[in-house]
């Protein structure tokens, strides 16, 4: 096994990870745990989680994938793909809180969610443009 390929499968593994502990974060009832600051900053604490919670999506899913992007229009397609996934992903997530009966389901979350993933897809954007263009100087 090389390098390479030993590096893509432990993304994917990671990014497995991160899912399964993003379900776990979503679903689970955490009613007994101690109450903590309803506000920092002036945002709602819980919609702060959400952001956190959904920030490394991308970043994992491009380290995943890095490698299908070659050129800045493959760049531009794979972050159209990974903000569509991590928005459905998050959309999943916030329809299963409101069938929970100790969740709810909130838009706003939904909207952090999405305000993460996008954010984070464009900061990978960047970077993969970036790294694209120090390959092509010589």
């Amino acid at each position: 096994m090389t390098p390479n390929t030993t590096r893509k499968l432990l993304f994917r593994i990671a990014m497995i990870l991160y899912i399964v502990g993003v379900a776990y974060l979503c679903f689970a009832n955490f009613h007994k745990l101690p109450d903590v600051p309803k506000m920092l900053f002036g945002i709602r604490m819980d919609k702060i989680v959400h952001f956190c919670m959904f920030f490394p999506f991308p970043v994992l899913a491009f380290l995943a994938y890095d490698h299908l992007t070659e050129t800045p229009w493959q760049a531009l397609a794979a972050l159209i793909s990974i903000c569509a996934f991590g928005c459905i992903f998050a959309g999943i997530t916030e329809i299963i809180q409101g069938s929970l009966p100790y969740r709810r389901q909130d838009i706003k979350d939904f909207g952090a969610d999405c305000l993460s993933i996008c954010i984070s897809s464009l900061m990978v954007f960047i970077i993969d443009v970036s790294k694209m263009k120090k390959k092509k100087t010589p």
